[in-house]
């Protein structure tokens, strides 16, 4: 089947199986990257290597009948920023990869509240692409376990390796999952992006929560105030203890170190930076 795509980096698996299955690629979309949440290096590596046409601007309704004149069947969406334009008068399917167990977890990037929500099975899902984002019926599901300490990093490889088996279902059995796709049923829930108070470390609140809000964010780092300075923390690691320090207070110092109290315990930061994961890449760490 001949197919387009749209593409970041992380979603690359999609695209690898898909032609290992002998499906023909007739053009690349992808959209601008911040090199933190999406990359796209390999995806236009890719382009260039196979001389296929690539679009970094919002697809338009011209774009789908152009697609439609190339012979093109199907558009596969595997990480894309901007609404797709209604596909229905130019090509015969149109799917997208969301990595969440539909209904659970519609929305941009789902992985973080996971996380923070203490999951402890996750799923990325293959669905009709449909007037509204991640609604559609799906073909295939593909779940998998998440560990009591899972991290950004490690549910994040999950994913992938998810979606190459889950892209090989879909692949091999293209047409009848299409037929047979089901709604997704109730209970449907939207998680819009998180905020800078989402990503805030309370010292007020319990270790676990803290240690479990770092993992959850991971390179995308968390803020804390200490002395009120507001510095972004990269790697920490704690302790329950009792004592008698104020929440929030630093009780150490040491390099690039700080000890601070918790409300049960104490939090040894070991990474961090007076940045936010927004400044220059290639910034240097305290």
């Amino acid at each position: 089947m001949r197919f387009a795509i749209t593409l970041s980096d992380r979603f690359k698996p999609v695209l690898d199986v898909f032609l290992q299955a002998g499906w023909q690629p007739v053009k690349l979309f992808c959209t601008p990257v911040d090199h933190r949440m999406h990359h796209h290096k390999a995806s236009l590596a890719f382009a260039e290597q196979r001389k296929l046409p690539l679009q970094l601007s919002p697809m338009q309704p011209r774009d789908l009948q152009d697609l439609a004149e190339q012979g093109c069947e199907a558009l596969l969406v595997a990480s894309y920023n901007w609404r797709i334009p209604d596909w229905t008068p130019y090509l015969k399917h149109a799917v997208n990869f969301h990595p969440s167990p539909l209904p659970i977890g519609r929305g941009p990037y789902p992985q973080v509240r996971a996380i923070l929500e203490g999951h402890r099975e996750w799923a990325c899902t293959c669905h009709k692409v449909g007037v509204d984002f991640d609604t559609g019926d799906m073909l295939a599901q593909e779940r998998f376990p998440l560990s009591e300490t899972e991290s950004h990093q490690t549910l994040d490889i999950k994913l992938q390796l998810a979606l190459h088996r889950l892209s090989r279902a879909v692949a091999n059995n293209f047409e009848p999952l299409w037929r047979e796709a089901a709604p997704q049923g109730e209970g449907g829930s939207y998680w819009p992006l998180w905020t800078d108070q989402d990503r805030t470390l309370d010292f007020n609140r319990p270790l676990a929560d803290l240690l479990r809000q770092l993992r959850a964010f991971g390179d995308f780092e968390c803020a804390a105030t200490i002395n009120k300075i507001t510095i972004f923390i990269h790697r920490a690691e704690g302790w329950v203890e009792s004592h008698g320090f104020a929440p929030g207070s630093l009780i150490y110092s040491q390099a690039e170190q700080l000890l601070v109290a918790t409300c049960d315990g104490m939090l040894l930061i070991s990474e961090w930076s007076l940045y936010g994961p927004d400044a220059i890449v290639g910034r240097q760490r305290r």
